[in-house]
């Protein structure tokens, strides 16, 4: 598909859900910086332009990261520098408690909370328990030889994840996952000005509150007293919300973008015999299918960020004020950094460079996390099974596939997938 980039409105367009890449490379192809015409955003679609953005926390602040021009600034942002305004207004903006929202020295305390639950000891300790886990889903799975893969194995395999990793008590790990399903508003970059107006994860606050609360007067050996007692950088206790904020945002973003990342995997191998074929002879190959999976189809579309002063990205000026949507997608299938970017290459020798987890001092934490569960579920589901193959009842035949994906403007990911396939 050829497209005038000039006529797309990228937030409502429903060919942007279905298929971005042909906007993203009419972007690129105009300029890697290019101001887009509807809501007075500045697009970001190369490697280079885009890494440079995310290294330059001084001047970009992430304070809309998650809304960018929606619903919209407080107040003007006028002058030649408008920390002061942010700081300001900030927390009038929809998301402003939660990570990806802040700016040092904010982000800083709030990530080494967060870097407490993700030490290279925890995730040693979760991805022992994945392997579990991962049979535990699959055994009622994969039973009847065929089924939906996101609503049958991803979500509630990386659901039990986090919750391990969290500590959550078993016990309370359905209402959960009830919550989100009714509070989420469409999701985080959903087309919904409703969704843009509030926080749809402040029903998780006040349980978290809870754990903190009662493992600083009942201390336990688990993971969420570790987290409740930790004290931030300058030696400072947070407060219970501070705490509840940060658990709520592992929680939640822990799991809704493997299980897109978990969706694109089994995609390809159910409509690549080939590539199925060359991972199932040779497992060392799986961390760079991940990685190759990552940059094809980057969970996270894009991110935003807010200039407070005057700058050059690329060859473009931005003013201060400026909205930029930095299009991890599009960077991710820059030529210029990946050769024949849009075809998916198990044995790319830099797939590991995509942009799918940021840069910077906003780069995912959970990245490892994310890997490990990756790996560890398709280990088994290739473990487990001769064949995968996509259900051409419900997705058509080869060569003309239908798949329905998320209508949002910031996530990438299948809605449903069926499967078949032979289990051993």
């Amino acid at each position: 598909m050829t497209i005038d980039p000039a006529g797309i409105d990228w937030f409502r367009d429903p060919r942007l859900v279905a298929d971005p890449y042909p906007y993203f490379n009419a972007l690129r192809d105009k300029c890697p910086v290019e101001p887009e015409d509807h809501y007075g955003v500045t697009m970001v679609t190369g490697w280079e332009e885009a890494v440079a953005v995310y290294n330059d926390e001084k001047t970009f602040s992430s304070c809309l990261s998650v809304t960018g021009p929606f619903p919209g600034f407080p107040v003007p942002l006028e002058g030649d520098d408008v920390t002061e305004l942010i700081e300001e207004h900030r927390d009038e903006l929809p998301f402003s408690d939660q990570l990806p929202t802040l700016d040092p020295p904010v982000h800083t305390n709030h990530r080494s909370l967060m870097m407490r639950l993700i030490t290279p000891k925890r995730l040693k300790e979760n991805e022992d328990a994945m392997w579990q886990l991962a049979d535990e889903v699959l055994d009622e799975y994969l039973a009847p030889g065929k089924g939906e893969f996101i609503k049958g194995f991803a979500s509630p395999f990386t659901l039990l994840v986090i919750a391990d990793l969290l500590g959550i008590p078993a016990e309370d790990r359905n209402a959960f996952v009830d919550g989100i399903s009714q509070h989420s508003g469409g999701g985080v970059g959903s087309t919904s000005k409703e969704s843009l107006s509030h926080s749809p994860l402040e029903f998780l606050y006040g349980q978290f509150e809870e754990y903190v609360v009662d493992r600083r007067s009942h201390p336990r050996d688990d993971i969420l007293t570790g987290l409740a007692t930790a004290n931030f950088p300058d030696g400072t206790t947070p407060t219970p919300g501070d705490v509840a904020r940060v658990a709520t945002n592992v929680f939640s973003a822990g799991q809704e973008t493997t299980v897109r990342l978990l969706g694109t995997a089994l995609k390809v191998l159910g409509d690549r015999p080939d590539i199925q074929a060359q991972v199932r002879a040779d497992r060392s190959l799986l961390p760079n299918f991940i990685e190759e999976a990552l940059r094809y189809e980057s969970p996270v579309k894009g991110d935003f960020r807010l200039s407070r002063t005057p700058v050059t990205v690329g060859d473009h000026e931005l003013r201060a004020g400026t909205t930029v949507m930095v299009l991890n997608g599009a960077a991710n299938r820059d030529p210029r950094r990946f050769e024949d970017p849009d075809e998916f290459d198990t044995t790319r020798k830099n797939a590991r460079q995509h942009l799918a987890f940021g840069r910077g001092i906003h780069s995912c934490p959970g990245a490892p996390l994310a890997r490990a569960e990756t790996r560890v579920g398709l280990e088994r589901l290739l473990d487990r099974t001769t064949d995968i193959r996509i259900s051409e009842e419900h997705h058509g035949p080869a060569g003309r596939r239908d798949y329905r994906y998320i209508p949002t403007f910031i996530l990438r990911g299948i809605i449903d997938l069926h499967l078949e396939f032979d289990v051993k």
